[in-house]
């Protein structure tokens, strides 16, 4: 698709629209968390394997577009597991990155403001 889209950028002019609205559809339906949430919203209702049916319908109950490739893929990359398994593993992986400290030094100059005025 990314081919297809940029294909006329090297002799300056700009690729037809139908290839950049399928770029933009496909970049925004691969970085959108709208299906994570609709998978964990049917999670949420009961059903512990939802399928992407079940997201397509949450989706676009909300009257958002449902790429029905990108559902199915979520639900294939989930197949097996449980949500509360794939939010401790999460979870294990975010520690890796550290972080902590640095805040907490800002509150002092409320009072002394106050204070003052």
């Amino acid at each position: 698709i990314l081919a297809q889209a940029i294909e006329g950028y090297g002799s300056g002019s700009p690729p037809p629209e139908p290839a950049v609205a399928r770029l933009v559809r496909h970049l925004l339906a691969a970085m959108s968390l709208k299906y994570a949430a609709a998978y964990m919203m049917a999670v949420l209702a009961g059903q512990d394997s939802p399928s992407a049916a079940d997201i397509q319908k949450i989706l676009e109950s909300v009257e958002a577009e449902c790429d029905s490739a990108v559902a199915e893929k979520l639900v294939a990359e989930l197949s097996g597991k449980t949500v509360h398994e794939i939010i401790k593993d999460g979870k294990e992986k975010l520690k890796a990155f550290g972080g902590g400290g640095g805040g907490g030094g800002g509150g002092g100059s409320a009072p002394a403001a106050a204070a003052a005025g």
